[in-house]
């Protein structure tokens, strides 16, 4: 792992093997005011030395693959912050030119400072060069958006490319995607994996007495906030 090639297939299957993404029989409330009868939820493995290791080194096999050229990684608080912190640590230290002073390593604070500079109010260490700003699920991307508008602020940062682990693939309420959001802003958005390729193969492994009837709510969620069709049945 770590190498110019990111397997997605891999990468899938790490999803799927950690109970990443999944369903509910009974719906939650996203922090979107949407009612969901699925979940994709990071938590399993930011919180497990080994995998998030793992995680770490698809994220570097992804960005070389897209040939996306970094100084720092800053995870979106508080989701992931750790993930950022790791990745950041492992680059630095693949770095050619790792040594003092050559990387820093930022963090965003999950409670902002009321004075100050921004890069003291935002963050503990400041991001600076070209960022790459990692968040765990996107879905109508608002604290995504929201870190990346903080970090253009910052004299030091260059340029802002966005990643996403899983987008959920979901029209905002104002019928745009998180894509199309931060395009206006100048900003790439990639996403290392979407809800419309990874439940149906979690479905399949789903057992449950209401299977049926919570696949045709999530292929109608889909109907009315989905960038595209899902079909589980």
């Amino acid at each position: 792992m770590g190498g110019m090639d990111f397997d997605q297939q891999a990468f899938n299957d790490f999803i799927l093997e950690n109970g990443i993404v999944g369903f509910f029989e009974e719906p939650i409330t996203l922090k979107s005011g949407r009612l969901s009868h699925f979940y994709v939820n990071w938590r399993n493995v930011t919180e497990d030395v080994f995998l998030i290791d793992r995680l770490a080194d698809f994220i570097i096999s992804f960005v070389r693959s897209k040939g996306l050229k970094a100084d720092c990684f800053f995870g979106v608080p508080e989701g992931a912050t750790k993930t950022g912190i790791i990745v950041q640590y492992k680059w630095a230290k693949m770095s050619e030119n790792f040594g003092k002073g050559s990387h820093v390593l930022p963090m965003g604070r999950g409670k902002v400072k009321q004075h100050g500079m921004p890069k003291d109010r935002f963050f503990v260490g400041a991001p600076k060069g070209r960022v790459v700003v990692i968040e765990d699920v996107t879905t109508t991307g608002s604290s995504l958006i929201e870190w990346v508008s903080k970090l253009t602020e910052l004299d030091a940062v260059d340029r802002v490319t966005a990643i996403a682990l899983t987008n959920r693939m979901e029209r905002r309420d104002d019928g745009k995607s998180v894509a199309e959001v931060l395009a206006e802003m100048n900003v790439q958005y990639h996403a290392m994996s979407n809800a419309v390729e990874l439940l149906p193969l979690a479905f399949q492994r789903w057992k449950s007495e209401k299977k049926e009837e919570v696949g045709r709510k999530v292929e109608e969620y889909f109907k009315t906030y989905g960038l595209e069709e899902l079909k589980l049945l």
